[in-house]
């Protein structure tokens, strides 16, 4: 078996196209670059990010640390191509938390919807892996 081909159910990955995986690394790029300045923003206890998360969504300033922390977290995970599987999914929930506090207050949510969008496409166009797992895989030529 080829160094860069997986086997998945009897069948095997073709391998990322050179093209294919500077599209996914660009992709990827915009949600690790939004949250890492995001992270830094509450880390750093940022005016205006503690005026929208506390004052406007309603958290309390000492859960700001453990937020950006939090966010921190799921962007470094998500950078590494060994844990970028696990990165993707805890930013998907991290997102998930964003819009569930945005809803609450009655505010328009595209922006976090739209970030783990392009997490979840740039991994997908980044790792032959997930495309072999995903049952779509068949329909598209990629």
């Amino acid at each position: 078996m080829d160094a860069n081909a997986a086997v998945i159910e009897g069948e095997q990955a073709r391998p990322t196209k050179r093209s294919m995986l500077w599209a996914g690394r660009v992709l990827s790029a915009v949600p690790i670059l939004m949250l890492l300045m995001s992270a830094a923003m509450k880390l750093t206890h940022q005016p205006q990010m503690i005026a929208m998360l506390g004052n406007h969504l309603g958290f309390r300033d000492s859960a700001i640390t453990g937020i950006g922390l939090l966010e921190l977290v799921c962007v470094v995970l998500y950078a590494i191509p060994a844990t970028s599987l696990v990165g993707a999914v805890m930013v998907t929930a991290y997102m998930g938390g964003a819009v569930a506090s945005h809803v609450r207050v009655g505010d328009p949510f595209p922006m976090p919807i739209i970030l783990a969008m392009l997490a979840w496409l740039g991994l997908y166009l980044r790792d032959r892996r997930l495309r072999a797992l995903l049952p779509f895989k068949r329909f598209l030529t990629i």
